[in-house]
C-alpha cells in the first residue's frame, strides 16, 4: 500500500502575454509528474478535448503541447503548489501550499478561470480566490477516474462553458453542479 509523500510541483506553469484563459488542475498525476508536463496520463481526455474544441490537430509531445496551449491563448497550470499526497489520488492531498496565481493572472489578459474538475476547484476557492478575487468555472474532470463522463459528453460541457464558439469568444460562470 502507497503511503503519503511530500511532493513539490516540479515544472513551470504554460503561458504568456496573450493568454486568455486559465485552466488549472490540482496537482501533477504520478504520470506527468514522471513526464514533467500537465495530463501525462495517456487515458487523460484532456488533450482530446481541447483539441476537439479547437479544432486543432491533438498534440502529442511536450512542446507540440506548449505550441498548441500557446496558440490557443490557453493558459495551464495546478493550484497546488507542494503538498502531502498517495501517488495520483487527489482525495488524499493534504498539508497543501497553492500556487501564486498572481504570476499569470497580473501579466497576462485572463478573462476566465476554469477549474478541471471539482477538486480544482475546491483547492482554488479555499487557497487562491481569498487573494485573487478572481471567480472559476468548475467544469467536468477530464481524468480517466472520472468515467461517469464520456470523451462526447466531456467535450459538450466544456464547450458550453468554456467556450461559446470556434472564434475563442470565452464566457465566464462561478460554479455549476454535476451529477
Amino acid at each position: 500500500m502507497e503511503s503519503y509523500k511530500r511532493i513539490s510541483h516540479t515544472f513551470e506553469p504554460v503561458w504568456d502575454e496573450h493568454s486568455e484563459i486559465l485552466i488549472l488542475g490540482t496537482f501533477p498525476s504520478v504520470k506527468s509528474r514522471e513526464n514533467l508536463f500537465y495530463y501525462g496520463h495517456p487515458q487523460n481526455r484532456f488533450w482530446k478535448v481541447l483539441a476537439a474544441l479547437t479544432s486543432d490537430e491533438l498534440p502529442r509531445t511536450v512542446p507540440e503541447k506548449k505550441a498548441f496551449l500557446l496558440r490557443n491563448h490557453i493558459a495551464v497550470w495546478d493550484v497546488i503548489a507542494e503538498c502531502d499526497i498517495v501517488g495520483s489520488s487527489d482525495s488524499s492531498i493534504k498539508n497543501v501550499t497553492a500556487n501564486d496565481m498572481s504570476i499569470i493572472l497580473n501579466h497576462a489578459p485572463i478573462n476566465g478561470i476554469f477549474a478541471n474538475g471539482a477538486k480544482a476547484y475546491e483547492l482554488y476557492m479555499k487557497y487562491c480566490f481569498p487573494q485573487t478575487q478572481r471567480k472559476i468555472t468548475k467544469l467536468p474532470s477530464t481524468s480517466p477516474a472520472n468515467a461517469a463522463w464520456n470523451m462526447e459528453r466531456l467535450a459538450e460541457e466544456w464547450e458550453k462553458y468554456l467556450m461559446r464558439s470556434r472564434k475563442n469568444e470565452f464566457v465566464e460562470k462561478q460554479e455549476m453542479s454535476f451529477p
